[in-house]
């Protein structure tokens, strides 16, 4: 069972990633990447990589949001339908693609494979983290809520007025003053 979801996902990785440069529109190229990237997270749980597993499909699913909204907010095109390309000079991209992939998959075929030594560890999640992180983990936690702060505060920034300015600073005026008509509660 677990050999079959493992193929379906390698699959659907493949397929999907695969039509990230078949497809011609940012919107459907943010949709078969988040189903590539969702694909290898599963794959990495189906492997018994769990904690890592959750980390890709939380954090590319995160990504794609986040590009969708750019995408959104700062596009000509806010649905992301207008004809486009993902890529330029196909004849050479495509030769070149097909070359990695013949080497690389040569490279798995000629190179002896080690055997297990030991048994594996207890838990594997934490072994990862200590590999990945070490004694920066507190660091990366810190940045972590900097960056939360700065995006805040950028937005915070970004918006020229707020509900006091538009409702005073008690907030009892019955209608915003906005200087465009037609905005929200008008």
């Amino acid at each position: 069972m677990l050999t079959a979801v493992f193929w379906f996902l390698a699959l659907l990785a493949a397929a999907s990633g695969f039509m990230v440069f078949r497809v011609n529109s940012m919107a459907r190229v943010t949709i078969a990447l988040l189903v590539s990237f969702l694909a290898v997270g599963g794959l990495l749980i189906v492997l018994g990589l769990a904690y890592l597993g959750a980390v890709v499909i939380l954090m590319m699913t995160m990504e794609m949001v986040i590009m969708l909204v750019f995408m959104i907010a700062y596009m000509t095109n806010p649905g992301g339908l207008t004809q486009m390309s993902m890529y330029h000079n196909k004849r050479a991209s495509l030769s070149i693609a097909v070359g990695t992939f013949a080497l690389l998959a040569a490279g798995i075929l000629a190179v002896p494979w080690p055997r297990r030594a030991g048994q594996p560890p207890a838990s594997p999640a934490f072994q990862l983290g200590q590999a990945l992180m070490g004694p920066q983990m507190l660091t990366m936690v810190t940045l972590g809520f900097v960056l939360l702060a700065t995006m805040v505060g950028a937005v915070v920034l970004a918006t020229s007025r707020g509900r006091y300015d538009r409702f005073g600073d008690d907030l009892r005026r019955r209608s915003p003053d906005d200087p465009l008509r037609g905005g929200v509660g008008q």
